[in-house]
């Protein structure tokens, strides 16, 4: 076999074939990726493979079309019946052959993601899984090229036949939606040959809520399996080609070729079982999320409370299924595979018109999803599955995040909830209030939320699980203090914020000081340079290790809490209080006390030095139970734009803390993932040289190289 190898793979450069395959395939991939990767700064190189596809159907056929029609059209082929050596290892020789030809630019296209991480943050997982698949595609086809090149001996047939059937494959999907739109057994059947579509487990285009398409990379064990048995099932059947050759009018070989029937009945048959067994395994055991994000996963919060559910759950998507938001419904199927208590099913608007009408007075958008249980149901729109950014340069918008599991799973949680408990925001002294963002933690998190004004109350409402006090830029009256220290005296739960103010704010200062606790005002200015961003005022605080930051504390991980003031922690224990610091800066911090202009981040006369606690939880027990307060000294921390800049990590302290007024362990509420990552800057020099260099100079130095080889040999 080796020698085999050698011998065709030296053909290959000893003549135009090997080097205009390469030369192609390495000059359209530079042009599209030029374009993806370069002027758009796409990270993913997905794209430029899904591009350079169609490729395939020239260039295997030219390299295909020789290596076993030439045999037959000099006789050679007898020689392969009549070697030592088996034909099975003559044919898989062969076949290295062209692989190793193939794999030539493979290896040139899996060094651009190492050249493109210079220019951004670029996903190796998806890129080398994106490689994996256009290198099976590519492999498939050789495999085919092989086999087809073995019924002939005109290397001409053998080309047009490799072309049309490669085509067919690449456009088998559409032509199975000609035959029915539904799926019947004829397209199940032609599904067999759809070589694009198992590509298209791993390289996925989904159009999202905006309508615009994107791809998105998945390791897929089906589509490998798939692939794997299509190149085993075209060696078997190309060595059972050249074999039956042998084969003459007789008793005995008539049994030869009857055992050779058989055999390749059986190959065949065993393709099709273990792709039938790949294809009824669980996704979670075919598909692992290689997204960067994990957009596409499952996060521990969803598995418990999924694996945990006792009562059945009915979820209805408002669409027909062959046209259903595919992201949304592969987040579906492993929803389906974590428990049978969940049932998916499909409503196709044409067909059931009516059938929202129960669940809302609204008519909500294609592939809005119902959830529904014995207590109640909750109705998602597609539209809040994604989040989305408007360009008003373009005034166009674009997808910059997945909410698929943030959504679904609150809407279990609260189809399954005995209550929901209350949440009163506290206004009437100029109150900052939360940006969506948070908003919408709260939301999923499934609390029940209600502004109110405490001067037309007597007392907090009997039924608040929770008061939120954010950043009043006007002191509480002594009433109202005394109402809200009140509510914490009886066993309440309060989350409070300051923001630096010129004026005093007594009153208000009187709620800390009730839980030994006392504001120190000013603004912190970190002199460690690992503890802020960008300026002093805008610190990365230490996480400490605290229920409330589960998930928040590893390496590399970030809470911003931009121009905080600091809070006085009792260093020695206090009788029937319990303190627990959440943020605290380094020793270098020093607190500007803001009366006097600031020259220095550096301390100056006036100042106090670190460290200073810049979140805490305070506990008070009572005969009536548990006073809580949580105490953070800076109110933009709860603001998305400063969340952005730490990956969400400041919902997620938030998160966790409305979990906790929700009585769940750790919270639900799941933060939208990112869609994409930041674009590449590469410069139009670097993009211009690349161009150059993989577009012209290369694929014509492969040109010039198998020309000349080509002559040389000639005139011998």
């Amino acid at each position: 076999m080796r020698a085999v190898f050698k011998k065709e793979f030296l053909s290959y450069f000893h003549s135009v074939t090997g080097w205009l395959f390469m030369a192609f395939t390495v000059c359209f991939f530079a042009m599209y990726s030029s374009v993806y990767s370069f002027a758009y700064g796409t990270p993913y190189i997905a794209y430029s493979f899904d591009a350079v596809l169609i490729l395939f159907f020239i260039t295997v056929p030219l390299l295909s079309m020789r290596i076993m029609a030439d045999e037959r059209r000099q006789k050679t082929d007898q020689l392969l019946i009549t070697s030592p050596v088996s034909v099975g290892r003559i044919v898989l020789g062969k076949y290295l052959a062209m692989a190793a030809v193939f794999a030539v630019p493979l290896f040139l296209f899996s060094l651009l993601p190492f050249f493109l991480s210079r220019y951004g943050t670029v996903p190796m997982a998806e890129n080398f899984v994106a490689v994996l698949a256009f290198a099976l595609y590519g492999l498939a086809a050789i495999a085919v090229g092989l086999f087809l090149s073995s019924l002939t001996e005109n290397v001409v047939i053998a080309a047009v036949i490799t072309f049309i059937v490669l085509f067919l494959t690449y456009m088998m999907q559409g032509i199975e939606s000609l035959i029915s739109a539904t799926g019947n057994a004829v397209t199940r059947f032609l599904g067999i040959f759809d070589f694009y579509t198992h590509y298209s487990a791993m390289i996925r285009s989904v159009q999202d809520a905006t309508g615009n398409s994107r791809l998105t990379t998945v390791f897929d064990l089906t589509s490998i399996v798939y692939f794997v048995s299509v190149i085993f099932l075209m060696l078997f059947l190309t060595t059972q080609s050249v074999q039956k050759r042998r084969y003459t009018v007789s008793v005995k070989n008539f049994a030869m070729g009857a055992y050779s029937g058989i055999a390749t009945a059986v190959a065949i048959a065993a393709a099709v079982g273990i792709n039938l067994i790949a294809g009824a395994l669980p996704s979670d055991c075919t598909s692992v999320d290689v997204t960067a994000n994990k957009l596409y996963g499952i996060t521990e919060q969803t598995k418990a409370l999924v694996k945990g559910l006792t009562q059945d759950v009915s979820i209805y998507v408002y669409a027909a299924q062959e046209n259903a938001d595919g992201v949304l419904a592969q987040t579906l199927d492993r929803y389906q595979e974590l428990s049978d208590h969940i049932r998916v099913s499909y409503i196709d608007p044409l067909q059931d018109p009516n059938f929202t009408k129960k669940y809302t007075a609204d008519e909500p958008s294609r592939n809005s999803v119902i959830v529904e249980t014995d207590k109640r149901s909750k109705v998602i729109d597609y539209y809040d599955f994604y989040e989305t950014q408007m360009d008003y340069s373009t005034y166009s918008q674009s997808v910059t995040g997945y909410d698929g599991e943030g959504q679904l799973t609150s809407a279990i949680s609260y189809c399954i909830s005995d209550d929901m408990p209350k949440i009163y925001f506290i206004t009437g002294h100029n109150e900052y209030t939360f940006d969506n963002g948070f908003l919408t933690v709260v939301e999923k998190e499934n609390l029940d939320y209600e502004t109110i004004s405490l001067i037309e109350h007597d007392t907090i409402p009997e039924d608040a699980k929770c008061v939120i006090i954010h950043a009043p830029e006007n002191d509480f009256s002594q009433d109202d203090a005394d109402k809200v220290i009140a509510y914490l005296n009886n066993g309440g739960m309060v989350i409070l914020t300051t923001e630096y103010v010129h004026d005093p704010q007594p009153n208000y200062e009187r709620i800390l000081s009730e839980f030994g606790m006392t504001l120190q005002r000013g603004m912190i200015a970190e002199n460690d340079a690992a503890g802020y961003y960008q300026t002093p005022f805008y610190l990365l605080p230490n996480i400490e290790t605290a229920g409330e930051t589960s998930g928040i504390t590893g390496a590399h991980s970030y809470v911003m809490s931009p121009f905080a003031q600091g809070v006085t922690v009792p260093e020695n224990s206090v009788e029937g209080m319990t303190y627990t610091k959440l943020l605290t800066t380094s020793g270098k911090a020093v607190l500007k006390s803001g009366e006097k202009q600031v020259a220095t981040y550096e301390k100056e006369d006036g100042d106090l030095e670190g460290p200073f606690c810049v979140g805490v939880k305070a506990q008070k027990e009572l005969d009536s139970g548990t006073g809580t307060l949580y105490v953070f000294t800076s109110a933009q921390m709860f603001t998305d734009y400063y969340d952005s800049a730490v990956a969400g990590n400041n919902k997620q302290l938030f998160s966790n803390i409305m979990g906790t007024i929700a009585g769940n362990e750790s919270g639900i509420a799941v933060p939208v993932k990112s869609y994409t990552l930041e674009t590449l800057v590469v410069s139009a020099k670097t993009t211009y040289l690349y161009r150059a260099v993989f577009m012209v100079l290369v694929p014509l130095g492969l040109l010039a190289s198998g020309l000349a080889i080509w002559m040389v040999r000639r005139k011998k």
